[in-house]
């Protein structure tokens, strides 16, 4: 079924990329100016293959988690802490996935069968991969967009504002219109997963005194994104949104946290990434939505 077949992709891609940044690592840690092209390599490299490999999602993943995890490395005062962070991370996004997989085997065991089969690739490329030139310039334009973000908050001194940097390769799809709605229901999902962690900093956490209650407060907005992810295509990224901004302002370390500076710092990220996008989008080779011709009954 389609829905194992994704999650073995993105733990492969996972794998390869942590892999592949431990390696980069031993020559860019401490280099700005070699880890600047590394970034800028692997987030090109990364939204090209979405787009001309049929695993579309092995390609993303492993660009991704590379250019992340170089973008970052400044902020990390060790080689020994990168290496823990990066291992770490392997552990905690497999264990995610796998638990993901389970519960859905246990408790939605038809949703995957009702998506239907595909028939399996002859190539791993798509037909158009080395032919149409929109491939490349998809790739460069994101390309741009996230390292005009990155050079913007290194250079200010701002790191807090990294989801610039994110928003500018997550929100990125074939057309203009589907980028810049991807964005808006980014920052609608942010808002509101910003406001739910807000009121939970200012009146419930104040008073609470056991992890049960900090789990009943995580499951109550949990099931809140849930429900939006699940519904229609149009709304459900906003879902997601919610639930990682949520748990991002929420979840800063060990214990109650009630800096809000985050939540302002992670808004404005996605605002400045969502206005770098949508100028480079719209001006820089723009692809419009195909609209395909209605066929007569």
């Amino acid at each position: 079924t389609l829905f194992p077949y994704t999650t073995l992709f993105r733990s492969i891609g996972l794998t390869i990329s942590i892999g592949a940044t431990l390696l980069l690592y031993k020559f860019t840690y401490g280099h700005p100016e070699l880890r600047i092209p590394v970034i800028a390599i692997a987030v090109f490299l990364g939204m090209w293959l979405s787009r001309v490999f049929v695993i579309g999602v092995l390609g993303f993943v492993v660009g991704f988690v590379v250019a992340y995890s170089q973008s970052i490395a400044e902020q990390v005062p060790s080689p020994e802490l990168i290496v823990r962070g990066a291992l770490w991370l392997w552990v905690a996004l497999a264990y995610s996935i796998g638990l993901t997989v389970v519960l859905n085997r246990l408790f939605l065991p038809d949703s995957a069968e009702a998506q239907g089969h595909k028939p399996r690739p002859k190539s791993l490329w798509k037909p158009d991969a080395f032919t149409n030139p929109a491939h490349v310039q998809f790739a460069l334009k994101v390309t741009f967009s996230a390292m005009f973000c990155y050079l913007l908050y290194t250079g200010i001194d701002w790191t807090g504002i990294h989801t610039a940097f994110i928003t500018c390769i997550f929100i990125a799809l074939e057309s203009t219109e589907a980028t810049l709605y991807k964005g808006m229901l980014r920052i609608l999902g942010c808002v509101i997963g910003g406001a739910f962690a807000l009121f939970s900093i200012i009146f419930l956490i104040p008073h609470m005194e056991t992890i049960a209650s900090l789990i009943v407060l995580v499951a109550a907005v949990s099931a809140i994104a849930g429900w939006v992810a699940t519904g229609s295509e149009r709304i459900s990224y906003a879902g997601f949104q919610i639930a990682f901004a949520f748990f991002l302002s929420m979840f800063q370390g060990y214990a109650p946290d009630t800096d809000l500076d985050k939540i302002r710092d992670r808004v404005v990220g996605i605002l400045i990434g969502l206005a770098v996008t949508t100028f480079v989008f719209h001006y820089i080779w723009p692809e419009r939505a195909r609209i395909e011709p209605r066929t007569k009954l």
